[in-house]
């Protein structure tokens, strides 16, 4: 094992939770076939292909092809070692763990010393900085500032609200226990002069922790407390290796859960509104670090949730970027949209304040607007509708917009609203609307299809395995992704793989052979970690036998086998036609022909760069073959 927990303390916490509900809190999962899909948490994809396997309790990704049990998940995308992950798991589980294994899981060799270190860092500021605003008189000012904006003690400790006094304390506070001088300069949380000497990069400022989806403090923005010409009045970290503006957004560690619950986020423009929006009981809002969404920000969304409304300030600078924002999700992103706006100009901290608890959580109740609604009143801006010109410009940019809807419920409706403001007949308004929607489908370009889910995704079975032809099981549709087709050797090693570590019998047919072995590293690696398991283990479980491996590529391997459709009935003629394919397939041949695949493949997509590498690959794979059969010969 690759930690002192005890192993049966590991399989409890193991068998106690379920995969798919852990999961769960970072990938929203539909059913699809025998298993759940969702967008993968480790690459952007607009097409499901990651899946969990409930009744095996694993996952797996078909396009990037990472896979594993309940700790393997939680590992690779928190990069956390197998004792905090256990940690971790069991804390979801409300497990119990004994004070000797927390701290051992607290005390474990991180994966990246770097990281750690900078988190530990910014976890130590974060204290200090809140003790400052909370517990001493340097931070009184700021306190004050933050109960007239409404917020009361509780809210400032859920969000770690801190201070940044005048005088310049994080810097001494770090050298008083010697941290690392190196450690200090790539925190973000020094500014350094020309002769190397550092100075605290916040002063005089009220600090938001800025977290990572785990909660964990990675970055700060400051507000300015006295005004000042000279300053910003918000000021955040610079970009570390903890922190990418593009990849984070406000509060998502908070309310991520409650997204999933009510299937919706909210969308604010800033921090204080997010905030608001807490206390007054809507805890499913988030903010971007800038003036717009990105791609990275998109897709974390997208993994949790359906549907988003955008609540930014109501003034015409909010109306504007809502509507970018609008035009900019509705071009890339899966999401369904609408609008929340507050009455009277104001924005969400500002009415919350004005206007109460009851009355701001009834516009989030009965406010919400579709896209096409709020476009039609932000169309209205600058114009003066008593005048006609200004209604035909205003009937035309609607009709533009009404054009782009697929559904004739939706058109209907809005043209009954045109038709009893202005008056006009419905059946003129609806022949010019046929008009609008011919000219945009002549002017539109034509779009590429969406590739299709793997074939469990869509509840289709797969054909058998077999080792004379190409195999339609979405393993291979990922490997078709990266243009490596799997040879007929190397589907016997898969399929002898399986049949090896689910059938006993055949282990100790196979073992027996002196001569036996894999063609490829992988499967020959995987054949050497199951002899040392089961050296310890009477039976094969997939989840221990992950746990028991080391090395995160072979657990991969062995994943990927498990979402084959593998008939499980074998036969000692299928044994003997998989052991003889595998032994009679010299490896300089096997890799000769995978070679000669993977060229094929780099001509199609015109790489000539791979094109040439592969070529000089495989004259020296040709050269060796030559070598080989002269010894032979000899």
């Amino acid at each position: 094992m690759a930690s002192l927990i005890p192993e049966e303390k590991v399989d409890e916490v193991r068998s106690s939770v379920n995969i798919a509900d852990f999961i769960g809190q970072y990938v929203q999962l539909k059913k699809a076939g025998k298993n759940l899909f969702g967008l993968c948490p480790f690459h952007e994809e607009r097409t499901p292909s990651f899946s969990v396997n409930e009744p095996k309790q694993i996952f797996h990704c078909f396009s990037c092809g990472r896979g594993g049990n309940v700790f393997s998940f939680i590992m690779e995308l928190e990069n956390l070692s197998f004792p905090e992950a256990v940690a971790k798991v069991a804390d979801f589980g409300h497990i119990d763990l004994p004070a000797t294994y927390t701290a051992q899981a607290k005390s474990a060799q991180p994966k990246d010393q770097l990281q750690s270190d900078l988190l530990s860092l910014y976890a130590d500021s974060a204290k200090m900085y809140q003790h400052i605003l909370v517990n001493t008189e340097l931070g009184e000012p700021a306190l004050a500032y933050l109960h007239e904006r409404g917020l009361d003690d509780e809210t400032i400790a859920t969000f770690g609200i801190g201070y940044a006094p005048k005088n310049q304390l994080l810097l001494d506070f770090f050298k008083a226990h010697k941290t690392d001088y190196q450690l200090l300069r790539q925190s973000g949380l020094f500014i350094e002069n020309q002769a190397g000497e550092l100075r605290d990069r916040f002063v005089d400022r009220v600090l938001f922790p800025i977290k990572d989806a785990s909660g964990r403090v990675i970055a700060f923005s400051g507000r300015i407390l006295t005004k000042s010409p000279d300053e910003p009045k918000y000021l955040n970290s610079p970009e570390t290796k903890l922190f990418n503006k593009r990849s984070v957004l406000f509060n998502f560690d908070l309310a991520r859960g409650v997204i999933r619950q009510r299937k919706q986020v909210i969308l604010f423009e800033g921090f204080m509104d997010v905030i608001a929006a807490y206390r007054a009981g809507i805890q499913n809002g988030v903010a971007s670090m800038g003036t717009s969404l990105t791609n990275e920000q998109i897709y974390m969304l997208e993994r949790v949730t359906d549907q988003l409304y955008i609540c930014y300030d109501s003034d015409m600078p909010g109306q504007k970027a809502t509507d970018r924002a609008l035009k900019l999700l509705g071009s890339q992103s899966r999401l369904k949209l609408g609008v929340v706006q507050m009455p009277d100009g104001m924005d969400p901290d500002e009415y919350l304040r004005a206007a109460g608890k009851e009355k701001f959580v009834q516009v989030f109740d009965n406010g919400k607007q579709t896209p096409t609604a709020f476009e039609m009143r932000y169309l209205r801006r600058d114009l003066n509708l008593q005048n006609t010109q200004d209604q035909l410009t205003y009937l035309e940019a609607v009709l533009k917009q009404l054009a782009q809807l697929s559904s004739p419920v939706e058109q209907d409706l809005y043209l009954n609203q045109l038709v009893q403001e202005f008056g006009l007949d419905k059946a003129d308004l609806r022949q010019q609307l046929r008009s609008v929607v011919g000219s945009q489908t002549v002017h539109r370009k034509p779009t590429q299809a969406a590739p299709s889910l793997p074939p469990e995704a869509t509840g289709l079975t797969p054909p058998p395995p077999e080792l004379d032809e190409a195999v339609a099981t979405p393993q291979q549709q990922s490997q078709q992704i990266n243009n490596v087709p799997l040879s007929r050797v190397e589907r016997a090693e898969q399929l002898l793989l399986f049949r090896l570590l689910h059938d006993h019998d055949v282990w100790l047919r196979v073992m027996a052979l002196a001569d036996f072995h894999f063609v490829h590293d992988d499967y020959q690696n995987v054949l050497t970690e199951a002899e040392a398991y089961f050296d310890n283990h009477r039976q094969f479980d997939l989840a221990s036998f992950t746990d028991f491996m080391t090395d995160s590529r072979l657990k991969q391997v062995v994943t990927s086998l498990e979402f084959k459709d593998i008939a499980t009935e074998t036969s000692t003629e299928e044994i003997a036609d998989l052991v003889n394919v595998i032994m009679n397939q010299h490896p300089v041949a096997e890799q000769i022909s995978r070679k000669q695949t993977e060229l094929t493949a780099a001509k199609q997509l015109g790489n000539q760069d791979l094109v040439q590498q592969l070529t000089l690959e495989l004259i020296e794979l040709y050269r060796q073959q030559q070598q080989v059969k002269q010894a032979n010969s000899l």
